[in-house]
C-alpha cells in the first residue's frame, strides 16, 4: 500500500531518468583490423591504444513515458547515415532488454571533431551513447561490462571506456572480449598531435574494410607478429623508451595499411596530404629537428606521437604542411565518464 493506494510494479521506469556521458576518442598503437565474429565484433587480435584528452563525444539520454518513440538527434550534423542511426537504436534496444523496461528514449549526441576522418569518431560516439543509455536506464555497469556493451556497437568503442593506456583483449567469445587500463593517463608524458586532412567523410567505412581484411596476402603474416609486437610495445611504455615505442607504432601503422592496400578490392585511406605529413615527420626526425612518429587509423588524417615537451614544435611543423585543415593536440586522457551538463 502507498498513500492508501495499492501499488503494483510496471514495465516502465518508475522515475524519469536522464544521464549524460562524455567519452574520448582513442588512437590505436597496435591496430584492430579483422574480426572473428562480425555480429558481436570480436576481433582477430588484441590491440593497444591511448585515450585522448581533447577530442571527444558527448551524449545525453532520457527515458520518459512522454516519448511515443525513440528519438535520436545529432548536433551540428546536416547529414546522418542510416547505419549510424541503426547502431544507436540497437544500443537502446540492448539496454532496454537488459534493464527490463519498455520506456522510449530521447538521445542527443555531438562530437567536437569531424567524423569519419580517421579520428575514431565511432569509438567516442558509441561509447558515450552506450554509457549514457545504460545510466539513464538505471543500470549500474562497471567498466568491464560497459566495455563489452560498447564493443557490440563499435569494436574500437570498447577502448574508450577505460582510462589512459588500454589493451583490448580479443578473447574468444563476446563474454571475454573487452578493454582494460594497462597504464594510467599520468604514467607517461607523451602527446598525440592530430593533423586532420579532410573534413569529408571517408568513402570506405572501417566496417567494410574489416570484412575484406582476410583477402590480403599479408593478413595472416601480420596477425602472426602481433603478440610479440604487443609485448615489446608494452615494455617500451613501461620503460618509457620513446624511440623503441615510436618505431613499433610506426611499423604497425604501415603493416595495417599494407593489408588495406592489398585487400580485394583495395582499401585506400591515404590522400596526398597524408603522404605530405609522413614525409614531413620522417624528415624532421632524420634531421634531428624533433623526434616524432606517425600512426594512421582507418582514414587520411595522421596522428603524430611525440613527447609533450615537443608538442608545440610538432604543431608548428604540421601547420606548414599542404593539405592539413585542422590540428588537435592531445595528451593521455581519462575514459568515458558521466557529466552534469546535459545537451537538452
Amino acid at each position: 500500500m502507498l498513500g492508501g493506494l495499492e501499488w503494483s510494479p510496471r514495465k516502465n521506469l518508475p522515475d524519469y531518468m536522464k544521464k549524460t556521458a562524455q567519452s574520448p576518442s582513442n588512437i590505436a598503437f597496435i591496430k584492430y583490423w579483422g574480426k572473428t565474429d562480425s555480429k558481436t565484433r570480436v576481433p582477430t587480435n588484441n590491440s593497444v591504444s591511448m585515450c585522448l584528452s581533447n577530442v571527444f563525444s558527448t551524449c545525453t539520454v532520457e527515458f520518459d513515458e512522454k516519448y511515443q518513440q525513440d528519438d535520436v538527434n545529432f548536433i551540428d550534423e546536416a547529414v546522418v547515415k542510416e547505419k549510424e542511426l541503426k547502431r544507436i537504436y540497437q544500443v537502446i534496444e540492448r539496454v532496454r532488454a537488459k534493464a527490463g523496461i519498455i520506456t522510449k528514449a530521447k538521445v542527443v549526441t555531438k562530437n567536437n571533431f569531424p567524423k569519419a576522418a580517421g579520428i575514431a569518431s565511432s569509438a567516442s560516439g558509441l561509447s558515450a551513447v552506450s554509457m549514457a543509455t545504460a545510466g539513464a536506464a538505471g543500470l549500474n555497469l562497471d567498466k568491464k561490462e560497459l566495455s563489452k556493451l560498447s564493443r557490440l556497437a563499435s569494436g574500437s568503442a570498447c577502448r574508450s571506456i577505460p582510462d589512459g593506456f588500454v589493451e583490448w583483449e580479443a578473447g574468444n567469445s563476446p563474454e571475454n572480449s573487452y578493454a582494460k587500463t594497462i597504464f594510467e593517463p599520468g604514467w607517461w608524458k607523451i602527446a598525440d598531435v592530430i593533423a586532420v586532412t579532410d573534413k569529408k567523410m571517408k568513402k570506405i567505412s572501417s566496417t567494410s574494410g574489416h570484412k575484406i581484411a582476410d583477402t590480403s596476402p599479408f593478413y595472416k603474416t601480420r596477425l602472426a607478429g602481433i603478440p610479440d609486437k604487443i609485448a615489446k610495445l608494452k615494455q617500451a611504455i613501461k620503460e618509457k623508451d620513446f624511440t623503441a615505442f615510436g618505431q613499433i607504432l610506426e611499423q604497425e601503422a604501415l603493416n595495417m595499411h599494407a593489408v588495406c592496400l592489398t585487400s580485394t578490392p583495395a582499401v585506400i585511406y591515404w590522400s596526398g596530404a597524408t603522404m605530405n605529413i609522413i614525409s614531413t615527420i620522417v624528415s624532421a626526425r632524420e634531421e634531428n629537428i624533433v623526434e616524432a612518429y606517425f600512426t594512421i587509423d582507418a582514414g587520411s588524417s595522421v596522428h603524430v606521437i611525440c613527447q609533450q615537451q615537443d608538442a608545440a614544435k610538432v604543431t608548428k611543423l604540421l601547420q606548414a604542411v599542404d593539405g592539413v585543415t585542422k590540428i588537435y593536440s592531445n595528451q593521455p586522457g581519462i575514459g568515458a565518464r558521466f557529466i552534469e551538463n546535459h545537451l537538452f
